[in-house]
């Protein structure tokens, strides 16, 4: 027999697994099936799932002891206690605050635990506030919010007896699964479970499902109650979207449409763009809507391309092209034109915030900022520099040039600031202007625009609280703030070494007066205009270097007794744990992490964006909020797209022709009952009105005469989508604020507008700027009128053919001279020059014909030349006229709509015309017309 105390070490063994077996037993899912196992792998090495809490706390004696994190923390935000309605708003309620929606587990732990709150009282459980008060409606503000006994109640009471204690060491949450990953309804009468496990960093596992928030993005696909119950509703897709801990989880909800009719489908296709949207479509049963005509494409293209309407001698000749190419040829030939980089360095200026208003003062020469961004804007995309080091000029810029010195600087920059000069700017490397606005001074505001313009998220929440919907903390964006915290680009701002030059060119424009900062500046205003160079500002990094951690050293020593170490400065940029060390300029560090293919945001971004300029809608929207709650409605694509832009090395080139080659994007606005409804997944074209500078400029092109048409496409002046009309807050053109140009006041991309007003039907229906273009003298019904013969807008007659009926008349009077002078003659003489004389005669009345009247027989006007009268030829030459006439009335329709009339368009008009008191007020009423059309200010 073995000594007693030789038992000691097993009988404690035993007995621990005896209590555990008791503890957890019914608390351990099932282990998964034979078959799900790897083989070789035995069945007690997978981890187990803990059961959900309902279960285990049904009891109100268990033994469990809750954790505040995992457990305390969701139930209360389940409860709505840390909402914002409720706790966790920033004003607290009732003497009681929480961290809006429940992440800041120290300060939550603290709060709750401060004995002058009475939320938790350990000696007297019962008494504790967050167990008397949820329980009793009439004492709780928030109303009765759960049952004395139950589950949520057994939770909070078991913790608080337990002493409401809490780890040290926040947690790591590494994964929250959700079961099913996609839910795939046929019917409107189906429901689905969902079941959320969390993994945890120490290996355990746990149904969380009744600590989670759930939320649908769409409840009339979707709806989804507190406990994650999914109920099918309108046929389409969405997302449901659940939130535990620091996890946010989107699920994939798709309802099938279901149609009784037959449907042809049009051909496949193997674009790869295509094929990623027929996934999606099977998953559906939607039918895509067949290929657009051509009219259709030409219009299309050229407008989400360019900016601009394609000309009528450009409609006319594309659709007579027979080539089965032509459309990849007319998309290489739009990438290529001017428009093309004026539109899109206008789509960049707003999502980077070339705003005048806060660049007012930046530069000592006034309204030169926002040009010259615009235009360095503008070079590159007409050269196409890959967009990664289109952004790598604007997050890395500089001032000056590589070798140039202060004065050099100030001397080229006074020069390129000039109205015309623009171009010296854009030679110039890097584009410093990005961070020298106003409204992006704070490292704050930095870290929220830079996070608009190249990531496409919106951070701002996480700036006071964990975001609701995202991964971000306050940490992460306290964190991010810091790299852009010693990047100095004020209006004043140089380097010490420059501060002698720099007091030199302004002691030369002040003759070394003192002046105050509002005179200075108007002196430095009107000499730089003068040709003077002025001192200029320069973005600058104020380097935390090792002499100035070694001074501060030195300063904490006389205070402290002793030398204290001075740690580098760090910041993180999002989602990366190695830090970026703030002892020198971060930003190639920074530009270097947004080009690492790993970055799942920069490349992303530009492609959602490129995107939602050809159908009007992201695969990510809004376009600048890509966060964990709001997904991509076709993943697949969002990533074939954004690692080819990659693989392609950022060649937007290759970005646009991949979307604009795609049927998906040559699809008809025709659609059939699978796919009537479909707004998100591509399946037909869905109008969608013209942006503020494309419909201005429309309307000019429209109207405006072909010679000045033709300047306008091949300058880009007076265009709006080239920045040729003010927008700064005091001379924005009135056209461009109805139809909600981008007022750039932040770098949202809400900051431009496409919603529908009254002010916008009132500028196309009876606003003086539009009469004006239909009666100038510039105006395409001007030249209209010029090439019929008739009179032009506000014109009594047409000077034209006024001058032709003078010289007719002056001709008239002398030839009945001349046949005065020929009767007059002796019969002999007159005989004589019988033959010459009706030589002449003929000659004058083919003269007179080319101006267009008939002249009396030679018989006739001998017998009496004073009753000879001119005869218009117009009745002679209806017909002709009539042609005349439905060419131009053709050409209307080309211009405004890109097509051609139909019979009854063109009878209509032509009838409308000839009704009219003038051809001008005919044609101008039928350009009116045009113009006011739906098919005119939408795309189709």
């Amino acid at each position: 027999m073995r000594p007693a105390q030789s038992f000691a070490p097993r009988l404690i063994v035993l007995a621990f697994f005896v209590l555990t077996l008791a503890f957890s037993g019914d608390a351990n899912s099932e282990p998964a099936p034979a078959k799900a196992r790897p083989s070789g792998v035995k069945l007690d090495s997978f981890p187990k799932v803990l059961k959900p809490l309902p279960q285990r706390f049904a009891d109100a004696e268990t033994a469990e002891v809750p954790d505040f994190q995992r457990h305390v923390m969701p139930l209360l935000g389940r409860l709505g206690c840390n909402g914002r309605s409720c706790h966790g708003s920033f004003q607290g309620r009732g003497g009681f605050q929480l961290s809006l929606f429940g992440y800041d587990f120290k300060a939550d732990h603290e709060a709750l635990l401060d004995e002058n709150s009475g939320r938790v009282d350990v000696d007297d459980v019962a008494e504790s506030l967050i167990l008397a008060k949820p329980i009793d409606a009439d004492m709780h503000e928030g109303g009765k919010r759960l049952d004395e006994g139950s589950w949520q109640y057994n939770t909070l009471h078991r913790w608080i007896a337990s002493g409401a204690a809490t780890e040290r060491a926040i947690q790591t949450l590494e994964r929250l699964e959700i079961q099913p990953a996609e839910i795939q309804f046929n019917t409107d009468d189906q429901q689905q479970q969902l079941t959320a496990i969390a993994h945890w960093a120490d290996g355990s596992k746990e149904d969380v499902t009744a600590l989670c928030r759930f939320a649908s993005n769409d409840d009339a696909v979707a709806a989804i109650d507190e406990s994650g119950l999914v109920a099918s509703g309108l046929s389409g897709d969405t997302h449901v979207v659940v939130s535990y801990d620091r996890a946010v989880v989107p699920i994939a909800v798709t309802r099938r449409v279901q149609v009784d009719a037959d449907i042809d489908a049009p051909p496949g296709s193997s674009h790869p763009v295509d094929r990623l949207i027929a996934a999606k479509h099977a998953k559906l049963g939607i039918i895509p809507s067949p290929i657009c005509t051509d009219t259709e494409f030409i219009r299309r293209a050229s407008l989400d391309i360019t900016g601009t309407l394609p000309a009528a001698e450009e409609v006319r000749i594309f659709l007579a092209n027979e080539n089965p190419n032509k459309r990849k040829e007319l998309i290489d030939d739009l990438l290529d034109a001017p428009g093309y980089a004026a539109w899109w360095a206008t789509r960049f200026a707003d999502w980077t915030g070339n705003n005048e208003q806060e660049l007012n003062n930046v530069l000592p020469m006034r309204g030169a900022a926002s040009r010259l961004w615009y235009e360095w804007l503008r070079v590159r995309l007409d050269d196409n520099v890959p967009y990664d080091e289109i952004v790598e000029g604007i997050v890395t810029a500089q001032s000056r040039q590589e070798g140039e010195d202060y004065r050099e600087y100030c001397e080229s920059m006074t020069e390129a600031c000039k109205p015309g000069n623009e171009n010296l700017f854009a030679a110039r490397d890097g584009m410093p202007l990005f961070w020298a606005r106003r409204n992006f001074q704070k490292p704050e505001e930095r870290a929220i625009g830079f996070a608009y313009a190249f990531l496409g998220i919106r951070i701002e929440c996480a700036q006071c609280h964990k975001h609701p919907f995202d991964q971000w903390s306050k940490d992460d964006f306290d964190q991010f703030s810091k790299i852009f915290a010693s990047i100095n680009a004020r209006g004043n701002t140089v380097s010490k070494e420059a501060n002698p030059i720099r007091k030199e060119l302004l002691d030369n424009i002040t003759g070394g007066k003192k002046l105050n900062n509002g005179e200075l500046r108007k002196l430095i205003y009107r000499r730089a205009n003068e040709g003077a160079i002025v001192p200029f500002p320069e973005l600058i990094y104020v380097n935390r270097s090792a002499a100035a951690r070694q001074k501060a050293a030195k300063q904490n020593k006389k205070r402290k007794g002793s030398a204290v170490a001075i740690e580098v400065p760090k910041g993180y940029v999002l989602g990366q744990a190695e830090p970026i060390e703030l002892d020198d300029d971060p930003r190639a560090e920074l530009m270097q992490w947004m080009r690492d293919p790993a970055n799942s945001f920069f490349a992303p971004a530009i492609v959602n964006r490129v995107w939602s300029n050809y159908f009007g809608v992201g695969i990510i929207n809004p376009t600048d909020d890509m966060n964990l709650a709001n997904p991509a409605s076709n993943q697949p694509l969002l990533k074939y797209l954004s690692d080819g832009f990659r693989e392609h090395g950022f060649d937007l080139h290759w970005l646009h022709r991949e979307i604009v080659t795609s049927d998906a994007y040559q699809r008809s606005t025709i659609t059939n009952a699978s796919n009537s409804h479909d707004r998100l997944n591509f399946s037909r074209h869905v109008p969608r009105r013209l942006p503020a500078e494309v419909i201005r400029d429309a309307v000019l092109l429209a109207t405006q005469s072909t010679v000045q048409t033709q300047k306008m496409r091949s300058t880009m002046s007076d265009m709006a989508i080239a920045a040729d009309v003010p927008q700064n807050r005091n001379q924005r053109d009135f056209a461009l604020q109805v139809f909600g140009q981008s007022a750039r006041e932040s770098n949202c991309d809400c900051d431009r507008s496409d919603s529908p007003s009254l002010l916008q039907s009132i500028y196309l229906r009876n606003d003086m700027e539009m009469y004006q273009q239909l009666a100038s003298k510039n105006g395409w019904v001007a030249q209209a009128c010029a090439s019929l013969g008739e009179a032009g807008p506000g014109q009594a007659s047409n000077p034209q053919k006024d001058q032709i009926a003078r010289k007719a008349e002056q001709n008239r009077v002398q030839m009945i001279a001349r046949v005065k002078r020929y009767l007059a003659l002796n019969p002999n003489r007159r005989a004589g020059q019988r033959e010459k004389f009706e030589e002449s005669y003929k000659a004058m009345r083919k003269r007179f014909k080319q101006f267009g009247y008939e002249t009396p027989s030679l018989s006739a006007i001998l017998a009496d030349p004073d009753a000879w009268q001119l005869v218009s030829t117009g009745n002679a030459n209806a017909k002709e006229a009539s042609d005349s006439l439905e060419s131009i009335v053709e050409d209307a329709y080309l211009r405004a709509l890109s097509r051609t009339p139909d019979r009854e368009e063109l009878e209509i008009a032509m009838q409308y015309i000839n009704d009219s008191d003038s051809v001008a007020d005919g044609l101008s009423s039928v350009m009116w017309a045009l113009v006011n059309t739906k098919e005119f200010i939408i795309t189709h």
